[in-house]
């Protein structure tokens, strides 16, 4: 009896044992089948596409709040040099206070409307192209500038068609940076009162523990800024066919 019992125990024990090796193996894959079944979910109520609307809104008009302001400002500071001695050193000094250290100033400001959100956004997005359009028209060769001159451009003409193609290599990758830092800078600025968004939908699982839609929150960002990666490439190759650079770049 004894004996049969024991020998019951072990195999309990052996399938115990199996089945927690079984469980092993099934582990990595048990994570991503929940978070594709939260991420279907999510699809199926329309709350995925809801926040993911809301959360490019604020995006895309912080980009163009922010990058219209830098790129003008970027112009001027790169033109004139009073313009420069006026501005760039405040520039800079804003530049180097954190996102995260301007929530308590922008809802003083703003309140915990979508304007915070948006300004954040703004500010995000503004440095690194003001910082590379200035760049940009800096370090256009100034020998190329006098050639034009000499074929008798000048005015307006002078920006447009030497100074400002001159510029533009590096203007663009202000903004390949800047489409970078959009998400990121939305990320912190969702956080404000929320009750829409791709933050609001992760902090909202976060305070739930719901994982698997804070992943799936994580990769909706992931995403995002992938496919703005890839607009910064495709306005590249448009916008800089022409430049000698690039088209060795493409060759190899």
């Amino acid at each position: 009896m004894s004996t049969v019992s024991g020998n019951r125990a072990a195999g309990f024990n052996l399938a115990r044992l199996n089945l927690g090796l079984l469980a092993l193996r099934l582990a990595p894959w048990i994570v991503p089948l929940a978070v594709v079944k939260a991420a279907w979910s999510l699809i199926q109520s329309g709350e995925m596409w809801a926040d993911v609307k809301v959360s490019t809104w604020r995006a895309v008009s912080g980009f163009a709040i922010g990058g219209g302001i830098g790129f003008v400002l970027g112009l001027a500071t790169g033109l004139f040099r009073p313009v420069d001695i006026a501005l760039d050193t405040t520039v800079q000094m804003i530049r180097n206070i954190p996102a995260l250290a301007m929530i308590p100033l922008v809802i003083l400001w703003f309140g915990i409307e979508e304007e915070a959100k948006v300004f954040l956004v703004s500010l995000g997005v503004f440095f690194p192209i003001y910082v590379n359009t200035y760049h940009g028209i800096r370090s256009v060769d100034a020998n190329l500038i006098e050639m034009a001159r000499s074929y008798g451009v000048k005015g307006f003409a002078l920006y447009r068609d030497v100074i400002l193609p001159g510029a533009l290599p590096s203007i663009l990758v202000g903004v390949r940076f800047a489409f970078g830092l959009m998400w990121v800078t939305l990320i912190v600025a969702e956080t404000i009162s929320a009750q829409s968004g791709i933050g609001y939908m992760t902090m909202n699982a976060r305070e739930f523990l719901q994982t698997d839609v804070v992943v799936v929150g994580i990769l909706l960002y992931a995403a995002l800024g992938k496919l703005a990666d890839m607009l910064a490439k495709g306005l590249e190759r448009v916008s800089l066919r022409w430049h000698p650079a690039y088209q060795r770049g493409t060759k190899a």
